[in-house]
């Protein structure tokens, strides 16, 4: 069954209105017709939905049936990732929202080769990223689509981060401890992930993060690439605190 994302304004009692990119996708691509069955999720919630009237600029679907989702983590990841070159952030966004990632920031940090400086071209990159959350919480059954922040520079993430417990920075210099015993330490349904460029943090940088109670941990013996590490961390939070590998 085709899987739709809308905003709660697009519900309207039993009818639901799809708007935007997901007109065209309906109508030329997928050549949906009326009476044909489709799903729709809105804020966690999701819908059995009959198609009833396709018109130039939205499509009207009748509401068959509604329930919760269950397909979310009880551990909201939210992954700080030092932007990394070419097509590597495309890569990092949809596997992280493939996993389980609540929320990502692109993070600018000193050593960070990419340098977004025009207001448009973020707003670009922000977009694009955007779309591919969501084709990727469609194709994986998420309830929701992750939140793709604007581009912060790495004092910004510092002051977002000051209130926030539970911090975790993975680190090629540190070598004594690791992510195993960091866990142990989580308190709470939220965890801050911070991942460097491909040059890595800066010794200031990694002071600063302990500074605020960040937890600075290392993944091994092997050295692990930036687009790779964010989800090898995120993938065994979600193991060991979360639903990744549990049957329902």
């Amino acid at each position: 069954m085709n899987r739709f994302f809308v905003g709660s304004k697009q519900v309207k009692e039993n009818i639901i209105e799809i708007t935007g990119k997901d007109v065209k996708h309906i109508k030329n691509v997928l050549r949906l017709k009326p009476k044909d069955t489709v799903e729709i999720i809105s804020e966690g919630k999701h819908y059995t939905c009959q198609i009833s009237n396709i018109f130039s600029d939205k499509v009207e679907v009748l509401i068959l049936d509604s329930y919760n989702g269950k397909n979310e983590s009880p551990i909201d990841i939210v992954l700080f990732q030092g932007i990394a070159k070419g097509s590597k952030m495309d890569l990092i966004i949809q596997k992280g929202t493939e996993i389980g990632i609540k929320e990502f920031y692109p993070l600018v940090t000193k050593r960070t080769v990419v340098k977004i400086k025009d207001s448009k071209k973020e707003k670009n990159k922000i977009n694009r990223w955007s779309n591919i959350a969501e084709e990727a919480s469609k194709q994986s059954k998420r309830d929701i689509i992750p939140l793709v922040n604007n581009v912060v520079g790495f004092d910004k993430m510092i002051d977002i981060l000051k209130e926030e417990k539970n911090i975790i920075i993975p680190y090629e210099m540190e070598n004594s401890y690791g992510l195993k015993k960091a866990l142990k330490k989580i308190r709470g349904e939220r965890v801050n992930l911070i991942i460097g460029p491909e040059g890595g943090f800066e010794k200031e940088e990694i002071q600063a993060l302990k500074d605020i109670g960040g937890q600075v941990i290392t993944l091994g013996n092997r050295i692990l690439r930036t687009e790779t590490a964010g989800i090898v961390t995120a993938s065994i939070i979600l193991y060991e605190l979360g639903d990744l590998g549990v049957i329902m």
